[in-house]
């Protein structure tokens, strides 16, 4: 039987690298890892063009922003979804040669059975560190909140509940009541939203952003961040 408890613990006492999309979970993940562990890097998966972050749809500059603020090196690659694998086990191998032991990640739900994150690290000889994984939802919004962090929905599905008006909304515990009244997970693990990470405990220093015009693509509406001068 697959050992699954090491999962919220893989990180613990080893150096790991995270897989970074910029948004709330990957970056509470990070944050409590790095209590536990010693941060090398962070791995950011980028589209064909390298543009855009293939998760969050995030600037390259948005990007290492946050990781220099940090104090993180990014670890980045561009792909298709049908190389993505090819090419993030390339950064997991070259993170394994630089010292890394581990695999973080920010997923609350992830499956065991056919677990993609438990087989792309086990093939590159390193554990797997979720140390979200099964937490309760409402809970982890809520840690995350209570921490001090500031986080900017950027994405919204309309289909699932959420309103175009949702754009550009600070996650607050007021709004997470909203939300949940609206009958949408706290933690938008359904799809219902994602959000970019400006400040918070894990950064040296604020990241300075300025909104875009809302860009809508059938069911989603996207509201574009980038990097501001400070």
């Amino acid at each position: 039987m697959m050992e699954t408890a090491s999962w919220r613990t893989g990180a613990n006492g080893r150096k790991f690298i995270a897989s970074f999309s910029g948004g709330k979970d990957s970056v509470l993940a990070l944050y409590k890892s790095m209590k536990v562990g010693d941060a090398i890097g962070l791995i950011v998966m980028m589209e064909e063009e390298g543009k855009r972050s293939r998760s969050h749809g995030m600037p390259p500059e948005l990007i290492r922003a946050q990781a220099e603020s940090i104090g993180l090196p990014v670890y980045a690659a561009a792909a298709s979804w049908d190389d993505y694998e090819r090419e993030f086990m390339a950064l997991l191998e070259r993170a394994g040669r630089q010292g890394a032991e581990a695999l973080v990640t920010g997923d609350l739900d992830m499956p065991v059975d056919n677990c993609w994150h438990d087989k792309v690290t086990r093939n590159a000889g390193l554990h797997l560190g979720m140390p979200l994984w099964e937490m309760d939802h409402l809970e982890a919004v809520s840690e995350f909140i209570d921490l001090g962090f500031i986080a900017t929905l950027v994405t919204v599905n309309l289909s699932l509940g959420m309103w175009e008006e949702d754009l550009g909304r600070t996650l607050t515990r007021d709004y997470v009541k909203e939300l949940q009244a609206r009958g949408i997970d706290p933690c938008g693990e359904g799809g219902e939203f994602h959000t970019t990470v400006t400040d918070g405990p894990l950064f040296n220093h604020p990241i300075p952003v300025r909104q875009g015009s809302i860009v809508r693509t059938g069911e989603y509406a996207f509201l574009p961040l980038e990097l501001a001068d400070a």
